[in-house]
């Protein structure tokens, strides 16, 4: 009884390299892209907080009789917004700091590193 191989089985190492080199230009494609659209979703994030914030502060304005101008900071209680925020605070995306400013004055942020157009250490408002 004779035993037939087959030598034509398999790939051949140009195949091999063909189909690395396209899977290497599809990742070069694609992680620019997540890069991309990490960043927008982190500098949405901050938008976001930042709504939330000035939300926050009608709302500590009407309750408490206080007009354009007047004073709040992050504590509870009469003087601050922090029981007009879930948990009492918002949530950090990337270590950004948030500036309350007076009531009628946008709040602002400040993020260490570069999202989107805004460079590192740039004050994001509204």
């Amino acid at each position: 009884m004779q035993i037939k191989t087959n030598k034509t089985a398999g790939f051949t190492l140009v195949e091999i390299m063909i189909v690395v080199a396209i899977i290497g230009l599809l990742a070069a494609i694609a992680i620019p892209n997540f890069v991309k659209a990490r960043e927008n979703a982190q500098l949405n994030s901050i938008f976001n907080n930042l709504r939330i914030i000035e939300g926050a502060k009608d709302q500590w304005a009407l309750e408490n009789k206080k007009g354009t101008g007047d004073t709040t900071d992050w504590s509870t209680g009469t003087v601050g917004i922090a029981d007009f925020l879930k948990g009492a605070t918002v949530k950090n995306v990337v270590g950004e700091t948030y500036t309350i400013d007076n009531v009628g004055t946008p709040a602002t942020a400040k993020t260490p590193v570069k999202l989107g157009t805004y460079a590192a250490q740039a004050t994001i408002s509204q």
